[in-house]
């Protein structure tokens, strides 16, 4: 392929990732009544990822490859554009999500020259199945990232959903096997939450 060629397709691939500006998530924006959306969501992972690399447990923390734990981040709600974002506490859009997402990243990637829609691909394949110490980081990242901002909005789509402390125990506790010390952070905070109204007991 040409470079004109290639560069077309990176460009074509730039400009639909640009709609990952208004797939919505459930999680609010701190200090405001906006929804966040999943590209702030993932440049909030990114800079987190950063922050907070420390935290991983030292055995992988030595060797941890922070770029690809960034890349993970960065790419890995891109099938959203397609698949559409599904609520983490919804059992009934839950059951088709993994098909929705597989069908949208293969779209989405193929978009890309073919060297690099594979590494996308590879990506958000590792993101998926939380092997590596990378991604078990990243996942762990985010799954914390929603917590905070619960927190910090005083549970409102908590409220909104009726959920309660035993379900974000249960869909956070991977944390403990990405950044245990992030886990006992989070559940601090859930504690915190219940105690405050903002979580059901």
């Amino acid at each position: 392929m040409g470079e004109t060629g290639r560069l077309d397709k990176q460009i074509a691939f730039i400009i639909e990732i640009d709609k990952l500006k208004n797939i919505y998530r459930q999680s609010f924006v701190t200090g405001t009544e906006k929804a966040e959306n999943d590209a702030e969501h993932s440049w909030h992972l990114a800079l987190m990822g950063i922050l907070l690399q420390e935290y991983v447990p030292k055995g992988a923390g030595a060797d941890l490859d922070l770029l690809r734990v960034l890349k993970m981040v960065l790419v890995h709600d891109l099938v959203e554009i397609d698949a559409g974002d599904t609520y983490c506490y919804d059992e009934d859009a839950a059951r088709d999500k993994r098909q929705r997402e597989e069908k949208a990243a293969s779209r989405l990637f193929n978009l890309l020259p073919a060297d690099q829609a594979t590494e996308f691909r590879s990506l958000w394949d590792e993101f998926e199945g939380r092997t590596t110490p990378e991604a078990l980081f990243a996942a762990a990242l985010d799954r914390l990232q929603p917590v905070l901002l619960n927190y910090q909005t005083e549970g409102r789509s908590w409220r909104e959903h009726g959920i309660t402390a035993d379900q974000v125990l249960r869909r956070n506790e991977l944390i403990r096997e990405g950044a245990p010390a992030l886990w006992a952070y989070v559940q601090k905070i859930i504690s915190e939450a219940v105690e405050k109204g903002y979580l059901l007991p």
